[in-house]
């Protein structure tokens, strides 16, 4: 229990936080490629779907967490490929960021806090 009375599992993680705007955050960048014509418009399913979990997340809904784990670890994959097959160095840091939030996502003291 906290000072106000509230079970200490209502209590928003900063990391939390943090990571459900890096999922509003990967959804402007889907949006913008997609209205640059630099990605195609499929990717407006994925950009609902960070959306999604990054409200989910920042609700502190289970299925929040279980979206945004998905989106989280889809992210990693796409950065890989693209690092891989079209030799986009840049992405290397969106890999190493997204698979941090992952393993911080994991973690007991994360999962027990959700509702």
């Amino acid at each position: 229990m906290t000072d106000s009375g509230a079970p200490d599992r209502a209590k928003m993680l900063p990391g939390v936080a943090a990571i459900g705007l890096w999922m509003f955050l990967l959804c402007l960048m889907g949006l913008i490629g997609v209205t640059r014509h630099a990605l195609p418009p499929v990717v407006l399913v994925f950009c609902a779907a960070f959306a999604a979990a990054g409200q989910g997340l920042l609700r502190l809904r289970r299925w929040g967490w279980a979206l945004t784990l998905g989106a989280v670890l889809f992210s990693a994959t796409y950065g890989m490929w693209a690092v891989v097959k079209g030799h986009q160095v840049g992405l290397v840091l969106m890999v190493a960021i997204n698979l941090i939030l992952f393993l911080y996502l994991v973690r007991p003291e994360v999962r027990e806090r959700l509702k």
